[in-house]
């Protein structure tokens, strides 16, 4: 026995030995990530900022890369500038993936795209239509319109240049607004590579070489995980306030709020709704090429449409009131200055809600008219007018003065015709402050 446990002593000490010389255990390697971003809509200073936090999170997050997933028709310079200047100055390499199919690059886009590390684009997308345009998509004539596209050009040359793309084509796209596809753009090196997805796009970008602001670094992305960087909250509420049809409604309704308010003071309601509405819309028109001539142009149609309820004119106010309104509409995004190549071509408000809102105005105010018409030939309910002609009872004797009872109050009264004796019935002629002027009312024997 005493051998067996000498034995089985032995081979753990052995064991343990053999153990102790083994290399320890190599620690896991951390999965890697590429954080993702969605630029979707108008480039505008609330987009800018997303754009700039996300670029924020991947450095600090350690990130592999940033995509930024796009599909945007344009936006102010401003804002496009921003985002640009942020991924210039990016140490982590920053993908641009126009995407999905059917999603475009124009105007900003062209810019944004242009200063990626990686560019790439989903079947199905175009990118370019960079030139200079006026609110309604019109040429720029003149010296403005040469100042304007020279900038662009070169600002757009100086980026394609910088991140090694097509800086000939690039100028094109704001010089004579040139528009290609994804195979076109592919083909001419405007783009790297097309991706059917996000997870395709990180297996063909994997291994390339990139400059970022630190200096060249190699992309390390197959089989990284994906982590999405939505907008927050308050981000999305401030970009939904972009779009020109939101900022339209918002201002005439903050507008027609205003005159309920005003038409019956203390409601309270009406005022605040109001109130928050015009500020929502002026937040709004700080991101969109607003015209304020439109602008005035609703208010006059408003102060028509008031004028015809205080005063009908058989409709003539308020039919100034609908031209007003219709034009307003219709120019409120048409600014008279160029917008900037960065502007989608074309801002402004479906017809579809110009005719909603203007028939909506009509109705309100022709029923507002008619109403302020019937109060008009309505029978005056107060004033001496309302007892004239009426009949009562002599409540003493009128030699001339006496009291009568009229419509179940006593009156100080003056006889016109004679004595009237107490109880007789009597009818008011006239009135004279609160004395009444009376007769006799004779009465059938």
């Amino acid at each position: 026995m005493t051998r067996y446990v000498r034995r089985l002593a032995t081979l753990l000490i052995l064991t343990a030995a053999l153990l102790s010389m083994l290399p320890p255990p190599a620690e896991a390697q951390p999965i890697c990530h590429v954080d993702v971003a969605t630029l979707n809509g108008v480039v505008d200073p609330v987009m800018a900022q997303y754009i700039t936090r996300t670029i924020n999170t991947a450095i600090n997050d350690g990130a592999a890369a940033l995509v930024i997933t796009m599909d945007t028709p344009g936006g102010l310079d401003s804002s496009m500038r921003t985002i640009i200047s942020k991924m210039l100055a990016s140490p982590i390499p920053i993908i641009v993936y126009v995407a999905p199919s059917g999603a475009r690059a124009a105007s900003a886009g062209t810019f944004i795209t242009m200063a990626s590390n990686v560019a790439a684009m989903a079947p199905s997308t175009n990118i370019g239509s960079a030139h200079p345009v006026g609110g309604q998509g019109e040429d720029i004539t003149g010296t403005l319109g040469i100042k304007v596209t020279n900038d662009a050009a070169a600002y757009i040359r100086t980026i394609a240049e910088k991140r090694g793309y097509n800086a000939d084509w690039a100028e094109q796209a704001v010089r004579q607004s040139v528009n290609i596809t994804e195979k076109e753009a592919v083909d001419l090196h405007v783009v790297d590579l097309i991706a059917t997805d996000t997870r395709d796009l990180l297996n063909k970008v994997d291994g390339r070489r990139v400059t970022t602001a630190t200096g060249p670094t190699t992309l390390k992305t197959a089989g990284c995980a994906i982590d999405l960087l939505n907008m927050n909250m308050q981000e999305e509420f401030l970009h939904t306030l972009t779009n020109p049809t939101l900022a339209y409604l918002l201002l005439t309704i903050g507008i027609w709020a205003l005159i309920a308010e005003f038409n019956n003071p203390g409601a309270i309601l009406p005022g605040v709704t109001g109130a928050v509405c015009l500020i929502l819309a002026f937040i709004a028109f700080e991101t969109l090429p607003i015209n304020w001539g439109g602008v005035a142009l609703i208010l006059l149609s408003v102060v028509l449409f008031i004028a015809e309820v205080k005063a009908p004119t058989h409709g003539i106010l308020t039919a100034g009131g609908i031209i007003c309104f219709v034009l307003g509409s219709l120019i409120l995004f048409s600014p008279f200055t160029p917008q900037a190549p960065s502007m989608p071509a074309s801002v402004s408000v479906p017809w579809p809600w110009i005719g909603f809102m203007s028939l909506l105005s009509i109705g309100v105010f022709t029923i507002a008219v008619g109403a302020g018409i019937r109060a008009q030939m309505r029978k005056v309910i107060m004033g001496a007018e309302t007892v004239t002609g009426a009949t009562g009872v002599a409540k003493s004797d009128l030699d001339p003065q006496g009291v009568v009872l009229l419509q179940a109050e006593d009156w100080s009264a003056i006889s016109v015709d004679g004595p009237i004796k107490k109880g007789q019935p009597i009818q008011v002629v006239g009135r004279e402050g609160l004395v009444l002027r009376v007769k006799a009312v004779k009465t059938e024997q």
